[in-house]
């Protein structure tokens, strides 16, 4: 029973409760936001820790190999021989898929198509998490600002309900409480934006990764693919800028399709 009443005090009188005393609701609301936040990014370091496409020793074997005789290479040995965590990199997929294709079926386009349907696929789960963490970035110094903005019209209606006859260390003990939110809301916010932008280049790097293992791939046919289709240009990925000075349309390969996408992968 002592343990229970001494507890309780800590519990009323804790960091946590001081800060939701002197933010009010809107402080509820930051601590609720940053701790989603958290969540969110443990589990995106999570699942990419496990499905993030990554370029192993083993593939890049496999696309030099495939660079020298694709006629001879046996990408079903790689993927029958893969260990768990070579079973859940997507690049290995897709690079197997590409390449069985690639030595059975005649129609490239399609096999690129296919390979660009499956890239988006690779990297779309990391699109809620990120998008997750940039509105936290954004949302947090706003709802700062909401909570001063309430707090300073609290401090003045009670200066006001005085017909200001309130003291100046009772207005300024109002003003340092309404401030509190707006420095919760920047300390909220300040890690996640360093979170999102690091995200986002990362992502970036995936994307050049994807984009320029799979050109390996498809700038090199099996003998027979070449004999048939002898005019294949090989893929490229222009820049941007050249894009804009040439008014080309978009390469049948890419994975940045999806705006959003693009956004997020560079």
């Amino acid at each position: 029973m002592d343990t229970i009443t001494a507890a309780t005090p800590f519990v009323d009188n804790g960091p946590l409760a001081q800060l939701v005393d002197m933010g009010g609701p809107v402080m509820i609301v930051l601590i609720a936001i940053a701790a989603i936040g958290v969540i969110t990014f443990f589990y995106l370091m999570l699942f990419g820790a496990f499905y993030a496409p990554r370029l192993t020793r083993k593939l890049k074997d496999l696309v030099h190999q495939w660079q020298a005789s694709p006629a001879k290479t046996s990408p079903e040995k790689v993927r029958s021989e893969a260990s768990f965590f070579g079973r859940n990199n997507p690049l290995m997929h897709l690079l197997v898929n590409s390449m069985s294709a690639s030595q059975t079926n005649p129609n490239i386009s399609a096999i690129r198509e296919t390979a660009v349907r499956d890239a988006q696929a690779a990297l779309e789960p990391f699109e809620a998490p990120l998008k997750i963490i940039e509105v936290i970035a954004a949302l947090a110094p706003l709802l700062g600002l909401l909570g001063t903005v309430m707090g300073m019209m609290e401090a003045f209606s009670a200066m006001a309900a005085t017909e200001g006859r309130a003291n100046a260390s009772q207005l300024s003990g109002g003003i340092y409480e309404a401030l509190t939110t707006t420095a919760a809301g920047l300390v909220v916010a300040i890690p996640f934006a360093a979170l999102a932008a690091w995200i986002e280049f990362r992502l970036r790097r995936i994307h050049k990764t994807i984009n320029s293992t799979l050109v390996s791939v498809f700038n090199v046919l099996p003998a027979t693919e070449q004999a048939e289709a002898p005019q294949t240009d090989p893929v490229t990925v222009p820049s941007e800028s050249s894009r804009e000075n040439q008014n080309e349309p978009e390469p049948a390969y890419s994975v940045g399709g999806n705006p959003r996408l693009a956004h997020a992968t560079g």
